[in-house]
C-alpha cells in the first residue's frame, strides 16, 4: 500500500492506493426500460457527485472565513482525534502566510479512492492556487484534508532550456540525513573525469521538493542541470517541511527547517569520491540566500556563498511589505486585503515585541512558532556575511518584489569592504530569476519559463575562476573587470 504524499498535509487518509477507473460500453442494444433506468443511474450519480462537490466547497468557505470548528465537527472519529479546531486554524494561518490571502474557488473534480470519494477543489490565493483536497467517507464525513499545489498531481512536462546538455551529465539518488528526519535527493554530475567542484543548493521559504517547483517551473532543476552542463557537480534534496510535515508541529526555528538539512548535504559531498572536497559551495535562494551567511559560520571550509535573492530585511517584515505591493496591483484595494495587510502588520509587531518570549508555543505568527522568531532574533546575516572570509557571489532580480533592490542594497553597504564580495542585479528579472517584463506579479509563476542563461553562465564562472584558489576568497585579476555593480 502506498502512502499519499502532500505538500501541506492537514490529517492523513491511510494506507490507500489510488485505483484507476475504466469504464466500458456494453455492445449489446438496451431496452427503452433499460435506458431509462441507466439514465435514472447517471442522473443519481450525477447528483451524488454534485452534491459531494458542493459540501467540499462549503468546507472551503468555512475555512475561508475562519470557522474551523464547524469545519472539525464534520471529522470522521480518526481525524477528531488527530487534528483539533486549534490545530487546523493554525494549519490554516501558516498556509495563508505562505501563500497570501484566499481569493476564490476557481474549479473542483471528484475521484475515487478505494472507499473514498476525494474532492479536489482549486482554490487561488494572492501568491499562488493550491487544490483544497477533502477526502468523504461513505458517510460523507470527513476522513481527509490536504493542501497541495494543483500542479502536483500533473504529469511533469518540464522541457530543459536550451542552454542545457543533456548527454552532459548523469544524475544520481541520494539521501541526506539519516533516521526519521533524511530526505531524499539527486546529485547531477558531469561526465568525464573528476573530481568536480560542486554546489549545494537550499531553497527559500516553503514545503520545497528538490526542485523548487512552483507552478510548471523548476529553477532548481534549470541550475542543477545548467551547471553541471559546464563541468560542476550540483546536489539538491527535497526540503524536510515537504517529506516530514508532522515534525513541524511544536517548537521549530530554521535549524531543522533549513540549516541542519545543508550542513548533512554539504558533508555528503565531501565524501563523494568524484567530488573536490576543497571546492564545494553553497547556493542559497530567498530564505536559503538570507541563511547561506549562518550555514557558512557553522562550516568554514566552504568554497564560497553564491546568494540568490537573500533578504536583508526582517523576514517578518518582508510579509507586510509583499502583501501591501500585491494590493497595489489592483486599482482598488479590497476589504479582504485590507484586513490580510492589517493582520500581517500587528503579527509582524507581535513578532517584534518584548513579550514573545513569554508567547504560548502553540502561538503562531505569519505561520511559524513564536521559537522560530525568537531564534531569528539572534541572527543578523549582514553583519555575519561581513565577518566570513568566504568569497560571495550575490545576484538579485530587479523586478524582484518578494526580496527588493532595498535588501540588495542592504548586502551592496554591509559588504562594501569585503574584498571578496561580488554582486549583481539583472533589470529584467523576477524573484526566480526567470525574465519577463512590466511588474511582477504571482501570474507569472504559472507560465512555463526558465532561469535565465546569464544568470547560469555567471555562476558558472565564478565557481570556476575559483577552482585554483588555495584560500577561501582568493580572488582572480580578470574578475575585478567584470562590471557588475558594487
Amino acid at each position: 500500500m502506498k502512502r499519499l504524499k502532500r505538500a501541506m498535509a492537514i490529517g492523513m487518509l491511510g494506507s490507500l492506493i489510488v485505483l484507476g477507473l475504466a469504464g466500458h460500453a456494453s455492445a449489446s442494444r438496451k431496452t427503452v426500460p433499460q435506458q431509462l433506468q441507466s439514465m435514472q443511474a447517471d442522473a443519481r450519480q450525477q447528483k451524488a457527485t454534485n452534491d459531494l462537490k458542493a459540501s467540499a466547497s462549503k468546507i472551503v468557505d468555512l475555512l475561508a472565513k475562519g470557522k474551523f470548528a464547524e469545519v472539525t465537527k464534520k471529522f470522521d472519529s480518526r481525524m477528531k482525534q488527530g487534528l483539533s479546531t486549534e490545530k487546523l486554524k493554525q494549519t490554516w494561518q501558516a498556509v495563508v502566510a505562505e501563500v497570501g490571502p484566499y481569493k476564490r474557488q476557481v474549479s473542483s473534480r471528484i475521484e475515487k479512492v478505494q472507499q473514498y470519494d476525494v474532492v479536489s477543489v482549486t482554490c487561488e490565493f494572492a501568491k499562488a492556487k493550491l487544490d483544497i483536497q477533502v477526502t468523504f467517507d461513505r458517510s460523507q464525513k470527513i476522513a481527509g484534508l490536504h493542501l497541495i499545489p494543483p500542479n502536483q498531481s500533473m504529469k511533469d512536462t518540464y522541457q530543459p532550456p536550451a542552454y542545457v546538455k543533456r548527454d552532459s551529465f548523469e544524475e544520481q539518488a541520494v539521501t541526506i540525513g539519516s533516521g526519521s528526519a533524511a530526505v531524499s535527493g539527486v546529485l547531477t554530475l558531469p561526465r568525464g573525469e573528476g573530481p568536480f567542484p560542486a554546489v549545494v543548493l537550499v531553497q527559500g521559504s516553503g514545503p520545497h521538493d528538490r526542485d523548487e517547483t512552483i507552478g510548471p517551473n523548476k529553477p532548481f532543476r534549470d541550475l542543477a542541470w545548467g551547471l553541471s552542463s559546464q563541468g560542476i557537480a550540483v546536489l539538491r534534496y527535497d526540503k524536510r517541511t515537504l517529506i516530514h510535515p508532522e515534525q513541524f508541529n511544536g517548537n521549530f526555528t530554521v535549524k531543522e527547517e533549513v540549516t541542519d538539512d545543508a550542513i548533512a548535504a554539504i558533508a555528503l559531498l565531501r565524501q563523494t569520491k568524484s567530488i573536490r572536497p576543497d571546492q564545494i559551495f553553497l547556493l542559497g535562494h530567498s530564505l536559503g540566500g538570507m541563511l547561506a551567511p549562518r550555514i557558512a559560520q557553522q562550516d568554514s571550509a566552504l568554497a564560497g556563498l553564491i546568494i540568490l535573492a537573500g533578504n536583508t530585511r526582517p523576514f517578518e517584515d518582508l510579509f507586510v511589505a509583499q502583501s501591501i505591493y500585491l494590493a497595489s496591483l489592483r486599482e482598488k484595494m479590497t476589504s479582504r486585503e485590507k484586513q490580510a495587510i492589517s493582520t500581517f502588520k500587528q503579527q509582524a509587531e507581535r513578532i517584534k515585541s518584548r513579550g514573545l518570549a513569554k508567547a504560548p508555543p502553540t502561538e503562531i505568527l505569519l505561520g511559524a512558532p513564536p521559537s522560530y522568531w525568537l531564534d531569528l532574533r539572534t541572527y543578523n546575516q549582514r553583519e555575519v556575511a561581513k565577518n566570513l572570509k568566504q568569497p560571495m557571489l550575490i545576484l538579485q532580480g530587479e523586478r524582484d518584489y518578494q526580496v527588493t533592490l532595498e535588501d540588495f542594497r542592504g548586502w551592496q553597504k554591509s559588504l562594501a569592504d569585503h574584498k571578496n564580495a561580488t554582486l549583481k542585479t539583472y533589470p529584467t528579472l523576477n524573484h526566480l530569476f526567470m525574465p519577463g517584463t512590466g511588474k511582477s506579479n504571482p501570474t507569472e509563476y504559472q507560465t512555463p519559463n526558465h532561469i535565465d542563461e546569464a544568470v547560469v553562465n555567471d555562476i558558472a564562472s565564478w565557481v570556476k575562476q575559483r577552482e585554483g584558489s588555495q584560500e577561501p576568497g582568493a580572488r582572480s585579476q580578470e574578475e575585478k573587470g567584470d562590471g557588475v555593480k558594487r
